[in-house]
């Protein structure tokens, strides 16, 4: 039995502990927050004995094999790095860090510690997108040539998901002072490794992000409106093929949807997925069908979720993907389009820093 230990009790932690309650092998047995009646609610909520008021605390007294990070961004390095150092396996919500440098800097010590480490994109567990790699890579499509990828959420327009305007859980995430990287860095990070998982990696940026007006000032208590609402970006991949990247939170009739087109010289294949809903399609064009510009919709298996493969990875001693190295790049694409936002230009996708093999 794989004993798990969570760092944060927030909506994403619940969300969590409700996934985690049905992998075997599992039992979810300490949670810590800085707000402990918070944590206290947790665990009366999903069955926890052990409550603690930080991570230092619940590492020295817990005794634990893995741990979830689910903090707010700016606070996942301090938190990985103390769960790394203690010896225990950890999964850490997106985005790794807050910055290449930081990202680089965990991968790194998760592989010199030799402990199981994965990112929760949890777009992962799409079995269309699985497919879809599957496909590409046995030549279905021939050389891909052109990509599309957006990540619609209405949060900002709508009350579907609750007032943002008066809920802290939504505040933070539209306050840089609170460690928001704006919708780039909170889903944009989502929707690019969905779009670049089966095509192959980013070599290239050019990025627009925008911030609109939301409050007087600009302003809600203590949490400045700063960070980006909306995401534009121009992306080239290593094969030569080009592809558009955008996301919003603005985009009223999507609670939280996702599109991917990829177009190679030989056919072409779509992904549509509701996450709140819960489906998902993939549908392809191919063979005698390109000519009759004609689809054919694919059933496909569902696969393990992200929850269910972090336990089997510390059970087999294999790490799955996505793991942190996998995060770090993520994180240099994001930097990159930060930058090329802030210079106007296109910008390659090169980490500035020592790359993971340098520790072989």
């Amino acid at each position: 039995m794989v004993r798990l230990g969570i760092v944060g009790a927030g909506a994403m932690g619940g969300h969590q502990a409700g996934k985690f309650a049905v992998v075997p092998g599992c039992e979810l047995v300490a949670v810590c927050d800085v707000d402990l009646s918070r944590a206290h609610a947790f665990a009366l909520k999903h069955g926890v004995d052990q409550v603690y008021a930080g991570v230092d605390e619940m590492l020295a007294s817990a005794n634990l094999d893995a741990v979830s990070v689910v903090t707010p961004d700016k606070f996942h390095k301090d938190a990985v790095m103390k769960v790394i150092a203690a010896g225990k396996h950890v999964l850490c919500e997106k985005p790794l860090a807050t910055n290449e440098a930081d990202a680089i800097e965990m991968a790194q010590a998760a592989q010199r510690a030799g402990v199981i480490n994965m990112i929760n994109l949890s777009y992962r567990d799409s079995a269309a997108l699985q497919r879809a790699r599957e496909l590409i890579a046995d030549g279905r499509l021939g050389r891909v040539m052109h990509v599309e990828a957006s990540y619609l959420q209405s949060w900002l327009s709508s009350r579907v998901w609750g007032d943002w305007h008066t809920e802290p859980q939504w505040l933070w995430r539209l306050s840089s002072e609170h460690g928001s990287k704006g919708v780039l860095g909170d889903v944009g990070i989502h929707i690019l490794d969905f779009a670049s998982f089966p095509v192959g990696d980013i070599q290239s940026v050019n990025c627009k992000l925008r911030c609109f007006d939301k409050a007087e000032g600009n302003r809600i208590g203590e949490y400045p409106l700063d960070v980006n609402d909306s995401a534009l970006i121009r992306v080239e991949f290593a094969n030569g093929a080009l592809g558009t990247v955008h996301t919003t939170r603005w985009a009223s009739g999507h609670q939280n949807s996702l599109r991917l087109r990829i177009f190679g010289d030989k056919g072409a294949l779509t992904i549509d997925i509701d996450m709140e809903s819960g489906w998902e399609t993939i549908a392809l064009c191919v063979g005698d069908n390109v000519d009759l510009v004609q689809w054919e919709r694919l059933e496909v298996e569902p696969t393990p979720s992200i929850y269910q493969r972090f336990i089997t990875s510390i059970e087999t001693g294999v790490n799955d993907q996505p793991d942190f190295e996998r995060g770090a790049r993520l994180q240099s694409i994001l930097d990159r389009c930060f930058d090329a936002d802030l210079q106007d230009r296109t910008l390659p996708v090169e980490q500035k820093t020592a790359p993971l093999a340098a520790l072989a």
